[in-house]
This record gives C-alpha cells, sequence and structure tokens, in this order.
C-alpha cells in the first residue's frame, strides 16, 4: 500500500539482549552492599551449608551421578570445612555471596571435582537447607525455654497460693487475689505459645531439598533420600513452594513475638512493683545494674532488657513481612532471612532464660502485699453482692449503695473492713429510701479479703487450692513440651552424626 511502511525485524530498533553470566567481575558496590551483606550471616548458615552439602553429595554418588573418586574428595574439604570454626573458613565477599564463596575455596583445594556440588541444584536450595536445619533446633529450643518458664512460674505460683494481695486494673486495686493466681495468667499464653512453636516445627523440619529452582529436578526423583538423611521428617510437597515459602517463617517471628510480648508485660508490672512505692517484690541482686552516681540505686535492669526486646522482636516481625510482600519467586524474600530470623529465634530463647531467671529469684513481699489490700477497698464488688442478696435489691442498686458507703467511709479515713451495717443503711436511705438492716457478722465475713478469695473455687478462680491445682496441670503441661523439644533434638544429633559417619566412612575407604 502506498505510504505504509515495512514490519520491523525482530532486532530492528533495538539491542540484542545478552544473555548468560557477564563476563565482568561484579560491581564493588555490589560487593559492599551485597555479597558483603550475605557474607555476614556466613556464621549463621555454616554449620547448616555443611550438613546439606555433605547430604547432597551422599545423594549424587548413591544414585551414580557422581565419581567416587570426586565424591571422597568433596566430601574430604567438606568434613574439613565442618570441622572449622566459621570465623576460620575463609568467607569473602570479593569471592560472592556465601555460597560462591566456598565454592572458590572448594576449587582451590580439589579443582574441578568441587563443581559436581552444583548437580541438580542451585546455590538458593543449598541455603534454604542449611536455614531449616538452624530453624529447628532454635524452634526446639525455643519450646525448650518456653516450657522453663511456665514450669518456673508454675511452682512461684503454687508456693504464693496464700500471699493475698490486691489484683489491679489500670494500676489501681481491684479484688482480692493472690500473688500465686497474677503469676498464673502468664503460663497460660507461654503453654500456647509452645504448642505454637511446636506447631511450627513440624512445618519447619520438612525438606526443600530435591526442589531445584522451581519445578524439581530430572536428576533427583526421589526427595526423600535427603530429607531422610538430614533428618527431616518428610519434604515440602511443592517444589517452587519449597523454594520460596516464608509463611513459616513469619509464623515463628509472630510467635516470638507474641512469647516475649507475654514476658514483657509481666516486666512492666514488676518493675512498678519493685518500686519504693510500691514495694511488692525485690529483684535479686545479680539481675539488677547500680548506678554509677546514685549509691542509693538498684534499677531493675534486666527488665529493661525484657520489655525493650518486646519491641525489637515485633520489630523483626514488621521488617521481615514488608521485605516479603514482593511478588513471587524473588531473592530478596529469603537473603534477608538467613540472618536476621535466626539472630531474632536466638534473641528470644535468651530474654526468656533472663525472664526465667528472674522469676525463680524473685522475692515476694507478703506483708506488704497484705496491708495494702487491707487498707483498701478491693471488697466492693462482693459487697454489692452480698447486698443484692442479702436485702432482695437488684445488682444497680446494690452498688450505687456500695458506692455511696465507700465515698462516705473513704472520706473519714476508714477501710473497707470498717463499712458498719450502719454505714450502708445511711447510704441506702439516700439511693433507694429504705434501711437494709444487715447482720454485722455476716457483713463482717463478706468483707473479709481471704473469705473472699476462698470463695473464688471455679475452674481458674483464685482459690488457693484452685491455684494449686492449675499450677500443677500447668506444670505437667510443661514438661510434656519440653519432653517433644528435647526428644526432637536428640533425633537432629543422631541423624546429623549417622550422616557425618558414612562421610567419613566414604573418604576413609577411597583413601586406603
Amino acid at each position: 500500500m502506498s505510504g505504509s511502511r515495512p514490519e520491523a525485524g525482530p532486532e530492528e530498533g533495538r539491542g540484542a539482549r545478552v544473555a548468560g553470566p557477564s563476563a565482568e567481575a561484579p560491581a564493588p558496590e555490589l560487593v559492599d552492599a551485597g555479597f558483603a551483606w550475605e557474607i555476614a550471616d556466613a556464621p549463621l548458615l555454616h554449620h547448616g551449608l555443611n550438613l546439606a552439602d555433605i547430604g547432597h553429595v551422599l545423594d549424587l554418588r548413591s544414585r551414580g551421578l557422581i565419581p567416587d573418586v570426586a565424591a571422597a574428595d568433596l566430601l574430604g574439604v567438606l568434613m574439613d570445612a565442618y570441622g572449622t570454626d566459621p570465623a576460620e573458613f575463609p568467607y569473602d565477599s570479593a569471592s560472592g555471596e556465601v555460597y560462591n564463596s566456598r565454592e572458590r575455596h572448594f576449587v582451590e583445594r580439589i579443582g574441578d571435582s568441587a563443581g559436581w556440588l552444583h548437580a541438580g541444584r542451585p546455590r538458593r536450595e543449598a541455603a534454604r537447607v542449611a536455614l531449616r536445619l538452624l530453624l529447628r533446633s532454635q524452634t526446639a529450643r525455643l519450646i525448650e525455654v518456653g516450657a522453663d518458664f511456665a514450669s518456673t512460674a508454675a511452682e512461684i505460683a503454687s508456693d504464693h497460693a496464700e500471699t493475698f494481695m490486691g489484683d489491679q486494673t489500670y494500676l489501681q486495686q481491684a479484688q482480692p487475689s493472690t500473688f500465686g493466681h497474677y503469676l498464673l495468667a502468664f503460663v497460660a499464653p507461654a503453654l500456647r505459645d509452645g504448642e505454637r512453636f511446636l506447631a511450627a516445627l513440624e512445618q519447619v523440619n520438612t525438606s526443600p531439598g530435591g526442589a531445584g529452582c522451581v519445578n524439581g529436578s530430572r536428576l533427583l526423583d526421589d526427595r526423600g533420600v535427603i530429607a531422610a538423611d538430614l533428618g527431616f521428617d518428610g519434604v515440602i510437597a511443592h517444589t517452587r513452594d519449597a523454594m520460596w515459602q516464608t509463611d513459616v517463617f513469619i509464623d515463628l517471628l509472630a510467635t516470638s513475638a507474641s512469647m516475649i510480648a507475654n514476658q514483657a508485660k509481666l516486666a512492666e508490672d514488676l518493675e512498678i512493683w519493685s518500686s519504693q512505692e510500691f514495694d511488692y517484690v525485690d529483684l535479686a541482686g545479680p539481675f539488677t545494674r547500680a548506678s554509677v552516681l546514685m549509691p542509693q540505686k538498684r534499677n531493675p535492669y534486666s527488665l529493661s532488657i525484657i520489655r525493650g526486646a518486646s519491641g525489637v522482636l515485633i520489630g523483626r516481625m514488621s521488617g521481615f513481612l514488608a521485605v516479603v510482600k514482593s511478588p513471587s519467586a524473588r531473592s530478596d524474600n529469603l537473603i534477608f532471612a538467613y540472618g536476621e530470623i535466626p539472630r531474632a529465634l536466638d534473641f528470644t530463647i535468651r530474654v526468656s532464660a533472663l525472664t526465667t531467671g528472674v522469676v525463680r529469684t524473685l522475692t515476694v513481699n507478703a506483708e506488704r502485699m497484705w496491708s495494702e489490700l487491707e487498707r483498701g477497698f478491693t471488697q466492693a464488688t462482693d459487697l454489692a453482692e452480698y447486698v443484692m442478696v442479702a436485702a432482695g435489691v437488684d445488682y444497680r442498686t446494690a452498688y450505687h449503695v456500695v458506692g455511696r458507703a465507700v465515698r462516705a467511709a473513704s472520706g473519714r479515713g476508714l477501710r473497707g473492713l470498717d463499712i458498719t451495717p450502719e454505714l450502708l443503711d445511711d447510704a441506702a436511705s439516700e439511693v433507694c429510701g429504705r434501711r437494709l438492716g444487715l447482720d454485722a457478722a455476716e457483713l463482717a465475713e463478706a468483707l473479709d479479703p481471704r473469705r473472699i478469695v476462698a470463695t473464688r473455687g471455679a475452674v481458674g478462680g483464685a482459690a488457693p487450692s484452685e491455684v494449686r491445682s492449675l499450677a500443677e496441670e500447668f506444670s505437667d503441661h510443661a514438661a510434656r513440651l519440653r519432653a517433644a523439644a528435647v526428644e526432637a533434638l536428640k533425633s537432629y544429633a543422631e541423624a546429623e552424626e549417622s550422616l557425618l559417619a558414612r562421610a567419613r566412612s566414604l573418604v576413609a575407604q577411597q583413601r586406603r
């Protein structure tokens, strides 16, 4: 057609896209900002990378995919790496990130035999396996330390089942209770977090091995071999999911944040209660820090660490969520996970152990708690209920009667224990135009904080017998969680030793 332009060829008007590896060295900016960042995480992944590589070589060798001599050479340098402290291993960001830096070292040691390590596996698979090997042990330890906190707090709670105190809401006295009942409130969520970690452990301890890049590998038709060799419970079913999943890591960070948030609430209370103004509790000396200026001060430094740790872990979780919101199959999802997640879990383990130490060594000032309970009005709710039943009035009316009586008593400098039938009659006359005519002896019983606590015998109540019963139940639960964690760690150690024994045997046979 006149005036029309011929169609352009596929390359016309633009340069051909260059494929394949770059022939140029990495930019120094990339080395400084990227490879160096990943190399900083090498000490965390070092142990797991060695195990992942050893397992991969043994798997390739059992399938006849790698010559025995090359397998022995590779296993020899890998066993050397296994026995080398991460700080002594020649990780070098100039050689690339962690995997490539290791490869450079292996090539220098054994030449082309090191190249067999790539068969059927991208670099990210080795790192994914290594990360899970680390995280499963950390998760089991989290279950352990969480159980230790729960059992310690339950034991202290049982000891203080009859240490009476005014429980508080909004830092104001609310109702009569005991320190033991108060403390048990932190055990229940600790046990739930333990169960969450136990469920997460089942997911963490699944193998991404043999997943290839996204769709598996033609060389590794049975992914269960490497999973069993490394002590995993099974494989992550979908290969793309195996390489790129992040939800289980979010779960671990969220539960870590929950675990320390629970302990931080306790730390907040203890910091207030350990003040001179409250004097409810004292921290043991080793968990405090002296002021370098003011000789009289003993600061509850350990509680500051626990409280601050909660904010740090919330930040770690939020930061990881911000990274993994990217499209699927992006390396940034996990490049930043290799260091951040293990460090967050390790921090959680350390802080939980600190909280347990604080609770185990805490001194409770029972006399001070009782004196504050005795001079307050924590029995007001029970008094209103007594008035309702004894005088046959509705609760709203009883509430207003007691409220007036409390106001009158406090204005005269009296305590809740000092409220008399006459005070209540005066209040009732103003509220509902009648006297109540309550029995003085029965009223005295209704006002006694100890008797009030004794009536709380329903499940989870503050009655001493119920506190002791629940403390025992919680302790048993904590023991079961701890036993599961110990068994898991034992099985991981046995799998590792079995793997290493096979590697040593093969190397020894080839060197004879």
